[in-house]
């Protein structure tokens, strides 16, 4: 299940930072994205620990 909420997490946030960044310019997208990748892993990894396990 931490996987799980991780990659969703990840998608998510990648997906979303791509959107935002890609409006400046195909690399300021790619920076975010991976950004926001990092940030999904986090984030999925602290849903996973503070509400399903």
């Amino acid at each position: 299940m931490n996987k799980l909420c991780i990659f969703v997490c990840t998608t998510a946030f990648g997906w979303l930072g791509w959107w935002l960044g890609a409006k400046a310019g195909f690399m300021t997208g790619f920076v975010i994205s991976s950004i926001g990748s990092l940030a999904g892993v986090y984030v999925g990894w602290r849903i996973h620990r503070d509400y399903l396990s």
